[in-house]
């Protein structure tokens, strides 16, 4: 029988270009939904230096997770670390990521910036709260899946059907 502490963590890159909203957001989002099987990372390929506070805020009274050590980082930071998955949660990281080592199976999840709203502050929380909430559904379904029965072929597809 297999002890809970044998089972192997699986490692999840999400980027995007500035990485200062959406792939913070499911970094942390991961982190408090299943920490057991996943170790999960963000970066961005142009990162912002900063995470929106906005992100911070709803993180922390909308969904009661402690992001105070989220930082804004490029993705150089972890070129030579091997991946199992990598999630693109842009278009412009898409574009132009680069290739990973150890093959990890690459997925995207396009989810629009809520740093490019202009408004109220408001308006700004309203963007960020909708593609929270997509963020998190989407990672509802990926820690559904049955990771350990499935194929790579079956696991990669079913990955990438859920940005669909």
């Amino acid at each position: 029988m297999t002890n809970a502490t044998d089972q192997k963590r699986f490692k999840v890159l999400f980027l995007c270009t500035g990485n200062s909203a959406r792939s913070i957001l499911a970094e942390y989002f991961l982190r408090r939904l299943d920490a057991a099987h996943f170790e999960a990372f963000s970066a961005g390929a142009n990162p912002k230096g900063r995470v929106n506070p906005y992100v911070l805020e709803l993180l922390k009274d909308g969904y009661h997770v402690d992001a105070s050590d989220a930082r804004s980082k490029s993705w150089d930071e972890y070129r030579d670390v091997k991946f199992d998955f990598v999630i693109t949660v842009c278009d412009n990281a898409r574009e132009s990521c680069p290739v990973w080592p150890g093959q990890p199976i690459v997925a995207h999840w396009g989810s629009e910036d809520p740093d490019s709203v202009q408004g109220t502050d408001e308006q700004k929380r309203q963007a960020i709260k909708k593609v929270a909430v997509e963020i998190y559904r989407r990672l509802g379904l990926f820690t559904a899946l049955p990771i350990a029965s499935l194929d790579r072929l079956r696991l990669e597809q079913m990955t990438r059907a859920i940005g669909s």
